[in-house]
């Protein structure tokens, strides 16, 4: 009895999730319409894309990224589209983007953040300054730009997005520092979203699970290694729009190499381990200076 129950129940978790989702699958471009949005990393790969993306929509776009970026969110139709130039590892910088979006939009609707540092994909060297210096990007900086937008975001009683990865739900090898950092935005991010229920306070936290995209960092990084092809980062963009616009708690994409395997985390927690090591193809062990996923 006790091995078909650890069957039965990731099946009905994956039936329910199916229908759930399923049947609250009613986005509109018209939601995002004249929105006040900041997008971080925009400069190139999936913020880039969300970026297009609301421009198409017609969204008032506050963004981290290159000048061309900006011209070209104007040519798809966005409201408004700017930048602010600076690095995330200066937290008075992350604060910065905030004032500005007050300044310049008047407010704020959704919070949208996605820039992440530069890291190596290969096994854990032991560089202790390398991984504060990646939880200050990845997660610090995260959480002061929303702390100094929560005001704005309870006066329109709008949205965070915290583009975080498959591996920030999982132990995945060779991006140790880099999943240590999306570990720690699950934490922060769920914690939060608990005490706002608490507090009555309306803004929704969107986490966005995500696997293999093609992003010219993370197909530099593993696509030789990763026995898997990558998602395409505008398709991705576009859902990750979808679920911020109908404040969903999390996005999985895609669902059937994210969501469907943490079914077995509970249940059969080595089998999923084995699964993941599965996904790399090593003739040797990868070496350690390239960019991470």
């Amino acid at each position: 009895m006790g091995r078909l129950q650890k069957i039965l129940i990731p099946l009905l978790g994956l039936v329910l999730a199916f229908w759930f989702y399923s049947a609250r699958e009613n986005f509109k471009p018209e939601m995002l319409k004249g929105k006040r949005v900041i997008v971080t990393g925009a400069s190139t790969g999936i913020g880039e894309q969300i970026a297009y993306h609301l421009a198409r929509m017609g969204s008032h776009i506050l963004i981290t990224a290159r000048t061309e970026v900006v011209e070209r969110c104007l040519e798809l139709g966005a409201a408004s589209a700017r930048y602010v130039s600076g690095t995330m590892e200066d937290m008075a910088f992350a604060q910065h983007v905030v004032r500005e979006a007050e300044a310049s939009l008047g407010g704020l609707d959704m919070l949208i953040l996605n820039h992440v540092g530069a890291s190596y994909f290969g096994f854990f060297d032991g560089d202790v300054e390398h991984v504060r210096k990646l939880l200050e990007i990845n997660f610090l900086s995260y959480v002061a730009m929303t702390t100094s937008a929560l005001p704005m975001l309870k006066e329109s009683e709008g949205s965070i997005v915290v583009v975080s990865s498959m591996a920030g739900k999982v132990g995945f090898p060779f991006t140790v520092p880099y999943s240590a950092t999306k570990f720690a935005l699950d934490g922060f991010f769920s914690s939060l979203r608990q005490e706002f229920t608490i507090q009555s306070i309306n803004i929704s936290i969107t986490l966005c699970i995500l696997g293999f995209i093609d992003t010219d960092r993370a197909v530099r990084a593993a696509g030789a290694v990763l026995r898997e092809l990558p998602a395409p980062r505008d398709e991705c963009a576009l859902e990750i729009l979808k679920g911020a616009a109908l404040r969903r708690r999390e996005l999985y994409y895609r669902y059937s190499s994210t969501r469907l395997p943490l079914l077995l985390r509970d249940c059969a927690a080595e089998l999923l381990d084995y699964l993941v090591r599965s996904r790399y193809r090593l003739p040797g062990t990868p070496g350690t200076p390239s960019p991470a996923l």
